[in-house]
């Protein structure tokens, strides 16, 4: 029985039946908790747990559809090119917003870090939780922190923000499609586009341009602000 577990394809279809029985169970309960992705990983977990399954077993299989992460972002250039004109004339306010929200992830996520006297690999850790996870690695690689962590905490803010982030932009009277996608983007990386995908391809366009424009911030900005972070505490 270890044999299939070993075999790449275990992991696989592992990962895409849970996935689509999640999706399923969405469609059936609209209740923002059974979000797909979060009900997938938590299944899958269980599963590994209970049937005693080393993780390393089950990524032989994932490490394939990781692989289809960046020709999946690369696609997300699509949208873009659908909805150049548009975005063309509303780029500066775009990347103001953008550039705000990136400043403002990394400030907040260090003073909370500061205030509440985290140690100083939380710090380095945490700094780039707005940004997808490859990304978000090596940045977490530059700053000297636990790339796991940074992995997860990831995954959770951009659940967080696919479960929560629309619903919160309409709750404080956001309804511009623009800044929708923009925010979710920005804050919750590659989740929260997946999310602004199903709201419309403009939202789409915007929030993996969003994504892909604060990877390029953060990246350049987080490694400096560690530092003088942790130098001066």
């Amino acid at each position: 029985m270890s044999e299939i577990y070993q075999h790449p394809i275990f992991g696989i279809l592992l990962t895409v039946i849970v996935f689509f029985a999640a999706r399923a169970l969405r469609s059936k309960i609209k209740f923002v908790l059974f979000n797909p992705v979060l009900v997938a990983i938590t299944l899958i977990i269980l599963f590994l747990v209970i049937l005693d399954i080393p993780f390393e077993d089950y990524n032989k299989g994932g490490t394939y559809l990781s692989f289809f992460l960046g020709p999946a972002i690369v696609a997300l250039g699509v949208l873009f090119y659908e909805k150049y004109e548009l975005i063309k004339h509303n780029i500066y306010p775009f990347l103001l917003a953008v550039g705000c929200g990136g400043l403002i992830s990394i400030a907040s996520v260090s003073l909370i870090s500061i205030a509440m006297h985290a140690p100083d690999v939380l710090i380095r850790s945490l700094v780039s939780m707005s940004v997808t996870t490859p990304i978000a690695i090596e940045i977490t690689k530059i700053t000297e922190g636990i790339p796991s962590l940074t992995a997860g905490v990831v995954i959770a803010v951009g659940v967080f923000g696919n479960a929560f982030g629309s619903g919160f932009l309409k709750l404080v009277g956001i309804k511009s499609q623009t800044a929708v996608g923009t925010a979710l983007g920005t804050a919750a990386h590659g989740i929260g586009t997946a999310r602004a995908i199903e709201i419309g391809p403009l939202p789409g366009a915007y929030s993996g341009l969003a994504m892909c424009v604060n990877g390029i911030l953060t990246t350049l900005i987080s490694p400096y602000v560690v530092l003088w972070i942790v130098g001066s505490l």
